[in-house]
């Protein structure tokens, strides 16, 4: 596996202990705060393995995507994710 896929799937990993940990807080009702912010962390969490798999993405499948047909393909994908990350 890529070094990068790894360091995503880390993230994802980390994320899914920390959603688990979120949904133990609510059910011992801890402090609504403090949920708070574990949640923004596991967000955060999200949004790096994103980020990681949008790089690869565009390092591998879009540039040799490039000298083919199918290079309008990939440039709209990443399009679509950008317009429904800037919508937010």
């Amino acid at each position: 596996m890529q070094e990068e896929r790894k360091k995503a799937l880390q993230s994802l990993k980390t994320a899914k202990g920390q959603v688990e940990g979120i949904i133990k807080m609510i059910e011992d009702e801890r402090y609504c705060v403090d949920i708070s912010n574990q949640i923004m962390a596991a967000q955060s969490l999200l949004k790096k393995a994103n980020l990681i798999i949008l790089k690869n993405h565009l390092h591998h499948c879009v540039k040799d995507a490039f000298n083919t047909e199918d290079a309008e393909v990939k440039i709209e994908e990443i399009i679509n994710i950008l317009e429904k990350v800037m919508s937010k």
